[in-house]
């Protein structure tokens, strides 16, 4: 039994789903991150299941260059989260809005 691709695009809205509802619930910086994460890995699963069905894509290109962009944005996204874990002794979002200049 081969999967479709239909199948890929339901798992990728699933993950997308997912990632929008801990973006918008949780307050958590930690958990927002891996929201966005979710959110990106729905994408690159996109762009790899498009690339395997559409001959002459460049969809893994792209995913692999996406996989890179986001793991930067996590490292500094961690870094930003541990400063303000120093600082604050917490890392709610809500807290860091008195970060404004």
């Amino acid at each position: 039994m081969t999967n479709g691709l239909i199948d890929f695009v339901l798992v990728s809205v699933a993950l997308l789903a997912i990632g929008i509802y801990g973006l918008s619930v949780k307050r958590n910086a930690i958990r927002m991150l891996f929201a966005v994460e979710m959110i990106v890995n729905s994408a690159n699963l996109n762009l790899v299941a498009f690339a395997r069905f559409i001959p002459n894509s460049q969809g893994q290109t792209l995913a692999l260059f996406s996989i890179a962009v986001a793991a930067s944005e996590v490292a500094v996204g961690l870094a930003l989260v541990i400063v303000a874990y120093r600082m604050y002794k917490n890392i709610d979002i809500a807290d860091f809005r008195s970060l404004k200049g």
